[in-house]
């Protein structure tokens, strides 16, 4: 009885092949079935910002949380939405529903400022994020952004019934086919094959000429030809066993010739075997030498490799050491601009707060009565005199916000101008006393704050060609200075600014009526770190920042002269127009 039929090992063959092919077509239809409706849900979730995004937006720019929420719970009602993310313009979450992602992680706290696709991730969460633009008089401003999740579950539960179609059609086929070959394989394989081996199995050695095999089928296929050749092989074998049988007396005889030559040439062989086997020894230990050798010279070729490696390395940390060394001086000084740069957008900052306030508050109220005089327009009930207070109000707001808005706009101007020069050290053209005076302004926030006055007196067409970031670091320090270490205990102080110009030279005559300073202090007033006030927070670096500021960037001169109870008095004298060679050095 046959284990392993040849039929059923090519059936098992082929339909394998086939199972296999037909699995990876189908798994290959779903995952393009997978894709396809992936992207068609990622083309939903871009419809949907063309679709909300106008009222979320008008919502968030109102500061309407609740309608902001109830959009995004309409959002989320959609079945193909999983989660939603919205926020404001400071990257703070307004509404966060269903599931989602950590916002966080994904863009930290900064807006998207372009439309993004979010991958799949391991939850199976994947997404679509858009800014929130709202576009008012002409100006688009980012109010927030938006993520809408969907997951793979959503993809799977529209194309289940795809899945369960494309599944059940291959089962079908592969049924239909199984039983094809079935019917095929046992009507052209296995019966003709099971038929030609018991004419096999039949077979007598001693009988070879009546096992002659004759098959049913007279079709010309392979069984056929196997027959016939094994007919033909038959023949042969009684041919070849007659010869066989006489070959064998010869065989005896040449057999006793062979023992005689085998004995010779054993002896032979056991002769070269002892020569071979020395020649081995000899060579084994010629290569045992040479892999001692190797390996000595494969460490020493390490240890140099290790010490040439530790030699660079102590030289790149030398050289970063020393970078740092070359550096940090200029870090030292450029960290103190910065601070002063910081303090000034603070106090800038609560300044401009004051009228964009009451803009936002005239824009609120002068919407509501638009809304109001809307309303009553179209319910019919609009009168004249509704119209007449209406268009009353309406006047007293733009009013209101021409003006509030002009002064956010003067401020914003100077604080721009003022801190892009102090954070550069470009030469350009300005006008002294203007330019003196929105540094000035730039210090509003700290001196409104007390009760003492600056005083300037300049010539109205004295106009410099010079860094001016350096003019504005240096008055700012010693206005700053004035106000903390001068008017300390100081009630009324006065500080007095008189600029005048001589033969391309402008003196400048920088003096306050403050405390002053002793001669000990007034030695050490230009050295830095240098500070009265080390013990609340004083670094020390202003007057030296200033010192080197009219020195080295100005190319001028300094002066400074004191008495305690007598004030501070500064001398300063600079070039008109900076050098050539100081301007391509800047």
């Amino acid at each position: 009885m046959l284990h392993n039929s040849l039929s059923k090992k090519l059936l098992t063959s082929v339909l394998s092949v086939y199972f296999l092919l037909t699995f990876v077509v189908t798994c290959g239809q779903i995952f393009a079935e997978y894709l396809n409706t992936k992207n068609y849900i990622r083309d939903e979730l871009q419809t949907l910002q063309k679709t909300f995004s106008g009222s979320l937006t008008r919502a968030i720019w109102e500061l309407n949380t609740d309608q902001s929420i109830t959009i995004a719970e309409g959002l989320i009602a959609i079945p193909m939405v999983e989660g939603i993310i919205v926020r404001d313009d400071s990257g703070e979450v307004i509404s966060q529903l269903g599931r989602s992602l950590d916002i966080r992680e994904l863009y930290s706290q900064q807006l998207v400022q372009d439309a993004s696709i979010i991958e799949d991730t391991p939850s199976g969460l994947f997404g679509y994020t858009f800014p929130l633009i709202f576009e008012f008089s002409g100006r688009a401003t980012q109010v927030g952004d938006v993520t809408l999740f969907s997951s793979r579950d959503v993809v799977v539960s529209r194309i289940i019934v795809s899945i369960y179609l494309l599944v059940g059609n291959a089962m079908i086929k592969t049924a239909f086919l199984i039983l094809l070959f079935l019917l095929a394989f046992r009507k052209h394989l296995t019966h003709p094959l099971n038929q030609l081996t018991e004419q096999i199995e039949s077979l007598e050695l001693d009988d070879l000429e009546g096992t002659r095999i004759n098959l049913d089928s007279n079709e010309k296929n392979e069984l056929n030809v196997m027959a016939q050749s094994f007919n033909n092989m038959i023949n042969k074998v009684v041919e070849y066993r007659n010869k066989l049988e006489h070959t064998q007396k010869e065989l005896l005889k040449s057999n006793e010739k062979l023992d005689q030559q085998n004995l010779q040439l054993e002896q032979e062989v056991a002769r070269k075997t002892s020569n071979l086997s020395q020649a081995m020894m000899d060579l084994q230990q010629q290569k045992y030498e040479l892999e001692k050798q190797k390996l000595n010279l494969t460490e020493e070729i390490e240890l140099r490799r290790h010490t040439e490696q530790e030699l660079l390395t102590k030289q790149s940390e030398m050289q970063r050491y020393v970078d740092e060394l070359n550096l940090a001086q200029e870090r030292l000084l450029g960290s103190e601009k910065m601070a002063a740069l910081g303090g000034l957008v603070a106090g800038i900052t609560h300044d401009i707060n004051t009228p964009v306030g009451i803009g936002v508050t005239a824009t609120s109220f002068l919407q509501e009565r638009l809304d109001a005089i809307e309303h009553a327009y179209k319910e019919k009930t609009l009168s004249p005199k509704a119209l007449e207070e209406f268009i009353k109000d309406a006047k007293q707001s733009t009013e209101l916000l021409t003006s509030n808005l002009a002064r956010a706009s003067e401020l914003v101007a100077s604080f721009k101008q003022i801190a892009v020069d102090q954070a550069s050290e470009a030469v350009r053209t300005i006008n002294f006393k203007e330019y003196l005076g929105e540094v000035i302004r730039s210090l509003h926030p700290k001196i409104k704050k007390t009760q003492h006055q600056v005083d300037v007196n300049c010539p109205d067409n004295l106009v410099l060609n010079l860094p001016a970031g350096a003019i504005s670091q240096i008055f700012t320090n010693l206005i700053m200075n004035s106000l903390i270490h001068g008017f300390e205990g100081v009630e009324k102080g006065t500080i007095t600014i008189d600029v005048s110009e001589n033969d391309g030279l402008v003196d400048i005559n920088y003096r306050d009526n403050g405390r002053g300073v002793d001669a000990e202090q007034l030695d050490k007033l230009f050295d830095p770190f240098f500070t009265t006030k080390r013990d609340q927070g004083g670094s020390g670096l202003g007057t030296h920042i200033t010192f080197n500021l009219v020195k080295q960037t100005l190319g001028g001169e300094i002066e400074v002269s004191s008495e305690p109870g007598q004030g501070l008095q500064y001398r300063i004298t600079i070039p008109k127009d900076l050098p050539k060679p100081m301007q391509m050095f800047n």
